[in-house]
């Protein structure tokens, strides 16, 4: 019978989050993340089995942390307002103070070296969701209306996650979320001939 938990989960995960999103996935040793979780080695293996099995609880951790944001997609009523959606309520914790800048699904995998290869597809595969979201969100706008029948929904969602990856990495970098607010709207100005 396996022994219980002696750790809050939801806070070691927490703890791991950070360590991954700032180093990335092959920059954070085993020590750093111990440490940052107040956890010994063979706690943490116990618990999660490796080190991508806790990167994997962490992607979990990290979708669960960002569900809002889904919400809100599914719940625009146009193309455009899903599009803004997209980016400007992305732009709200790309820039979180309380997390570190950017989107863990983009910087823990930026440096990542051949032998982690399964933990960038991973993440690509993570990401593509939302371009898929993204593509039956602006089909039903063609349904409804309200984005033109020419458009190319799929390239269109492939689109704005490319404009949002930019945000991603430029949030990171340091630029304010009111620079990272005027770059979206120049982007989505260029697709004003697209809404129905």
């Amino acid at each position: 019978m396996p022994r219980p938990r002696k750790f809050d989960e939801g806070v070691a995960l927490d703890q791991a989050m950070v360590v991954f999103w700032t180093l990335g996935y092959d920059g954070a040793s085993m020590a750093e993340l111990t440490k940052a979780m107040g956890m010994n080695a063979p706690s943490v293996y116990f618990a999660f089995g490796s080190k991508r099995g806790l990167f994997d609880a962490v992607l979990e951790r990290y979708d669960e942390r960002r569900s809002h944001h889904k919400d809100s997609l599914l719940t625009a009523a146009t193309a455009r307002e899903a599009a803004e959606r997209m980016l400007f309520g992305a732009i709200e914790w790309l820039t979180d103070p309380d997390e570190p800048p950017g989107c863990l699904l983009v910087q823990s995998g930026l440096a990542s070296g051949i032998a982690s290869q399964d933990v960038c597809d991973e993440l690509v595969r993570r990401r593509s969701r939302v371009s898929a979201l993204l593509t039956a969100l602006f089909e039903k706008g063609q349904s409804n209306g309200n984005l033109v029948d020419t458009a190319d929904a799929a390239q269109l969602a492939d689109y704005v996650q490319l404009v949002f990856s930019g945000l991603c990495v430029q949030a990171a970098a340091g630029t304010s979320r009111t620079g990272l607010q005027s770059s979206a709207h120049l982007a989505l100005a260029g697709l004003s001939e697209l809404w129905g």
